[in-house]
Parts: structure tokens; C-alpha cells; sequence
């Protein structure tokens, strides 16, 4: 082949390589629970580290807060993925025929509890809560609440309205509000300089998961490997927050959340790790967002026995193991 013949060849060569299209990532929208902070972390850093698009994906996340239904937004196709509370949460799905399942229990341990005033010395466990007036939202009483009223002693007649304003409790030495034990401590103590008593739940026996990944059933059922994807890339998103560089994460959190400062992030980072949060329990042995049917069956008991879940009820419906338990990004 001449020298010519060889460029026209070339040439010609690169015209097919630059006509063919990129292979086009599919489209996610995640909603998270509550306004970007780091306890949404894994998913910010696997958005801005590229692990999404190696993955084929391209993910956009949606805030949540106390106004934002993202479980209505799911149902109606808006959202193809959400993070429920809990447990209890997602025990509404077969209780009320909503047609989500949950596909991973990322928060092994919940960081649900109830917090006093280091001054408050009438207060020394849960135990001594029992009677006295709680400021707890209104998504709480159909979780963590039924726990406390069967294990220990709690009534409705307690609950006082939490509007995510802190200034009641700072403001009375006597105030319990709910906490979530890698966030308001931080806030009470930068604002109040003292450090709060908190009674975190999972030490007090509640087995909730937390920050539960749901999902359609028709997605589950019609393309899996898709949430087979997402669930993978959403536990490395984990796994490189925890123990790589979380830089990636937090510039997407900053970005969505400008109160998120470095200080207050780098808080909820070492809490959840030092609480361990995410990768305790079966996450131990088979990865990030490990779920198991025996704790759900107990769990689902514990719901039963309280009245919050109907004897009888298909609790399996609400979720699937079919996407967890694989060991994944564990190296």
C-alpha cells in the first residue's frame, strides 16, 4: 500500500471511529431523606469520584426535608431510587399495597436516640425519660416511638411537636428532644458549647436499619441489573467516603448544602465510623448494606407486637436480598 493509499485509509478509519456514539449512561434520580449532609455521603461521593459513570450511570440526587415526599415522588416515576428511615418505614409497603421493595439496609445501626441537657441530672438513661415531656416530628411517632412505648414505658401523651429548630432545647435545661447522634450534638455544642447526654437507640436494643435503599418493584422486576448497578456503585460510594479521600463527597454536599461546613462534616464522618454506623453487624462479613431475613423477621415481631405492623401481613414484601450480601467493594 502506498503512501497515499495509506492516508486515504486513515482517514477514512478515523471518520468511522469519530462517527460512532458514545455509549450513553442511564439516567438515575435519587431522592435522599433529608437535606445533603454526610450521613447521605456514599451517594454525593460516587457522584463527584466518577464511581456512577464507571458504572454506566449518570446519577442526579434530589434533597429531601420535612416538606419533601420523595416516597410519593418514587411512586409516581419521578425518583427511581429513595432512602427510607427505617424498618418501619418501609413496613408500610405491604401494609398499604405500595409497590416498593427495599434493596439494601446501608446504616446497619440507627443513630436515632433522644438527647438532654448535661445539667439534667434527673435524666440518666431511657428509663428515667419515661413520663416527660419529648419533642419528637411526626415521621417519628411510626418508627422509633412504638419501640419506646412497648420496651420502655413511653406514651403518646409525652410527645411535644419538633419543628428542626433548636433553639427550644437550647433554650430550656430541662427540654429531650430526638437527635440524630452524628448531627445535633455537633450543633449543641458549637451553639451552647456543652456536650448533650445521648441515648441512642441500637444501645438501648432497637435493631432498626437505617437509611434503607428502596426502590420500585417494577424496576426490580423489569431491569435488575440496573439496580444491581446502582446498589454496587452506591456501596463503593460508601466505602471511599469512609476510609479513602472524602473530598469528592463533601464538595458535592457543600455544593447542595452550603451549611455543611468542613468542621460539622468531618463531625458526622468520625461519628459514623466511631459509632459504626455502616459497616458493623453482617456488614462485617458481607459488605455494606447487608440485610438478612432474620432480623427482619425480628424486627417485623417487634412492629407486630406494638400494633404497628398487622399480625399476619406478608412482611416479605417489603423487601428483597436478591441485591446485597455479596461481599462487594469490601477490599
Amino acid at each position: 500500500m502506498g503512501t497515499l493509499e495509506r492516508g486515504k485509509w486513515a482517514i477514512a478509519a478515523m471518520a468511522v471511529f469519530v462517527a460512532v456514539p458514545a455509549v450513553a449512561l442511564d439516567e438515575i434520580k435519587l431522592g435522599i431523606s433529608w437535606k445533603a449532609q454526610v450521613e447521605m455521603g456514599g451517594y454525593y461521593q460516587a457522584v463527584n469520584a466518577g464511581i456512577y459513570e464507571k458504572h454506566g450511570m449518570k446519577v442526579t440526587i434530589f434533597q429531601g426535608g420535612p416538606q419533601v415526599n420523595q416516597r410519593q415522588f418514587l411512586l409516581n416515576g419521578q425518583r427511581d431510587f429513595i432512602l427510607e428511615p427505617s424498618i418501619y418505614s418501609v413496613l408500610h409497603y405491604p401494609r398499604q399495597g405500595i409497590p416498593m421493595v427495599a434493596v439494601a439496609g446501608i446504616f446497619q445501626r440507627s443513630p436515632q436516640g433522644l438527647m438532654a441537657h448535661p445539667e439534667n441530672t434527673e435524666i440518666r438513661s431511657l428509663k428515667d425519660i419515661a413520663g416527660k415531656p419529648v419533642m419528637v416530628a411526626n415521621s417519628m411517632r411510626e418508627t422509633y416511638w412504638y419501640f419506646l412505648k412497648t420496651n420502655y414505658g413511653f406514651t403518646d401523651d409525652q410527645i411535644r411537636p419538633y419543628t428542626f429548630n433548636l433553639g427550644p432545647f437550647l433554650a430550656d435545661k430541662k427540654a429531650i428532644q430526638q437527635v440524630y447522634a452524628t448531627s445535633e450534638p455537633y450543633s449543641v455544642r458549637a451553639k451552647a458549647g456543652v456536650q448533650p447526654k445521648v441515648f441512642l437507640l441500637s444501645d438501648a436494643g432497637y435493631e432498626d436499619y437505617a437509611q434503607m435503599l428502596v426502590t420500585s418493584q417494577k424496576l426490580v422486576k423489569e431491569n435488575p441489573g440496573l439496580v444491581q448497578r446502582f446498589v454496587n456503585a452506591s456501596i463503593e460510594g460508601w466505602y471511599s467516603i469512609l476510609y479513602g479521600d472524602p473530598k469528592p463527597g463533601y464538595a458535592g454536599i457543600q455544593k447542595d448544602n452550603p451549611d455543611q461546613t468542613q468542621d460539622l462534616m468531618d463531625y458526622a464522618r468520625g461519628a459514623v465510623k466511631e459509632l459504626k454506623i455502616i459497616d458493623d453487624g453482617d456488614a462485617k462479613t458481607m459488605g455494606i448494606g447487608a440485610m438478612t431475613d432474620a432480623r427482619w423477621a425480628k424486627v417485623t415481631k417487634a412492629a407486630t407486637d406494638s400494633g404497628f405492623f398487622p399480625a399476619g401481613r406478608d412482611y416479605k414484601a417489603a423487601y428483597t436480598l436478591q441485591f446485597v450480601n455479596k461481599k462487594h467493594g469490601m477490599r
